[in-house]
Formats: C-alpha cells, structure tokens, sequence
C-alpha cells in the first residue's frame, strides 16, 4: 500500500506532538504508506488577546484546515475534539477516534498547594467559562481571569507570578510529557470535563476510500462511543465556548454512564444530571440527558446567556 498523505495541523508545540504520534502510529499499522506534515495557521492561534466566546469559539481553530481539505491541499487532519464544532462542513468527516487520553482538568500552582489550600481570592488562571464557573460554585472568593495561548506560554505566565494558579486539560500536559507539572487532578464530581477533552479526531473527505481504509486500522470503539454522547449533548443544547457546559461519558462492558452540566458563568447556578443506558445508544443518550437538563433548568441558563430571555 505505498502512498503519500499529507496530514494538517495547527503549529502549537502541543498540535505537532500530537500530529507527529498519528503519523507514527499510522506508518506503522500501513506498511510502505508515509505521511508528511503542514503546519496550517488558524484564526483561533492568531488571536490571543480576546476571549474566544468573543471572536467565534473553538470552530476558530479548525476552520483553515478544514478548507484545507476541501480544496485538497491535505489529505486529513489531527484536531482535539474538544475544539471540533458539532457540525461539520459538508463532505468532511471524523473518520478516526483514536483511544483517549486522560480527559481531567488539571491545576497547577505555583507553590505546590492544592485546590483547596489555595489562599481566599487566589488568582486562578483559564480561558474557559465551564472551569470558571465550576470552580466559583466550588469557592466564590476565588478570581477567575482571563489565560489563553499555548501551554508553554500558560506555565511562563503562572510562573511569572500573573496567577496563583491554571488549570488546564491534563490531556495535553501528558501527551507532552509534562506530568511532572500537575500539582492536583481535578475529579470529575469539582470539575466535569470539556466536551470530547482528552479525545483527537482525525478528520478527512467523506469519500476518500483510501484514507478511510487506512483511519479504520486506528479507530478506537469506546472512545468513539463515549464522544458521539458528550457531542450529542452538546449539539442539542447548541453549545459554544460562550456557555458553561460540560459532559463525560464512561464505558463499562456494554453500558454507557454520562454525566452532563449546564451552569451559570458566575458559578451559583449548576444544573447536573446522569443518564445510564446502552453503548448502542450513545448519541440518543447524549440527547436525551441535555434535555433533561433543559427541563430542570438548563433553559433558563442558556437563554440568559445567549441574551434570549
């Protein structure tokens, strides 16, 4: 099967590392295949300054590749699936979920203490509204502000004293190597994941049979499973990065457990909510938990953020 592939990414330290593994990993499921990289500059890299509930959410990091694609200057691309809009371009696909890392927050301080040991108004340090939110429903006093760009830039500037702690997804931090940086794990139960965190998706066109024969040799089940319910959920609640919403699913043997949130920005309303059922039923589970939590009061949240009410 001797090819050549040209596969996209965003030019992060974390977006190489992360493109550089797929790459390994297929040459080697692919004897005679090769694939080179294109590093691939998207809006959401360009700017930095500006939240990105502001500027058009997590959709700005992956739509120049995505016309990359589809013009054919790449054959397929690595994204976090975290930053993959639930509705994708026609002709473009997720045609591989390969298996997940740790999908957890993590927080780093700068002194070594944990969560809770963290001083009354500790500076804490993020870009998204679902940490925000969780955390100050954890403690009020703590102030939530505003940290975007790479990892490398995040840690320079916890270290420069700007914040008293980050907290970032341990996902990229492990892929890296960089453990040794995560002061605390988050549970779950403090602060449920991002949509998808801790889950790559490798994205290509619909009808390209060959790279779709080749993604099959890497596709991961329970992740791909897990996913389709967390994004599920997120679509029917049309979430964004201007919304506080959160959701992780876990697999054991057949049955699918998720857990979905839907909160306030300043943390003092969280609506919670579990939903058991069968593997097979992942995306109707995804569904179904976000309208319950609509119903209990989910609605209200969403229509007061998005200026509905």
């Amino acid at each position: 099967m001797s090819r050549a592939l040209i596969l996209g990414t965003r030019g992060s330290k974390l977006a190489v590392h992360q493109s550089e593994w797929v790459q390994a990993r297929l040459q080697e499921l692919v004897p005679g295949l090769t694939i080179s990289l294109k590093r691939i500059q998207t809006s959401g890299d360009k700017i930095l300054d500006v939240p990105l509930a502001k500027i058009g959410g997590k959709g700005l990091f992956v739509k120049e590749i995505e016309d990359a694609l589809l013009s054919g200057e790449i054959d397929l691309a690595v994204h976090s699936m975290k930053d993959v809009p639930t509705a994708l371009p026609d002709g473009l696909d997720i045609l591989c979920v390969p298996p997940r890392e740790d999908a957890r927050d993590a927080l780093i301080t700068r002194d070594g203490c944990r969560l809770d040991e963290l001083k009354p108004g500790a500076r804490i340090g993020t870009s998204s509204l679902r940490r925000q939110a969780q955390l100050l429903h954890h403690r009020p006093d703590f102030v939530i502000e505003m940290l975007r760009g790479n990892l490398d830039t995040r840690l320079r500037k916890l270290r420069e004293g700007q914040f008293d702690a980050i907290v970032l997804a341990a996902a990229g931090l492990r892929r890296l190597g960089w453990n040794a940086e995560i002061t605390e794990y988050l549970p779950v139960e403090l602060s449920l994941p991002a949509i998808a965190q801790g889950a790559l998706g490798i994205e290509a066109r619909r009808d390209d049979s060959f790279v779709r024969d080749v993604l099959a040799r890497f596709e991961d089940r329970p992740t791909r499973i897990t996913v389709t319910a967390e994004r599920a959920l997120l679509h029917r609640l049309e979430g964004g990065c201007q919304v506080p919403i959160a959701a992780h699913a876990l697999l054991e043997g057949d049955t699918l457990k998720l857990d979905g949130l839907v909160a306030s920005v300043d943390g003092k309303r969280v609506i919670r909510q579990h939903i058991n059922g069968l593997a097979a039923e992942a995306h109707q589970l995804g569904t179904t938990l976000a309208e319950r939590l609509l119903s209990a009061g989910g609605d209200v949240i969403l229509k007061e953020i998005y200026g509905r009410a």
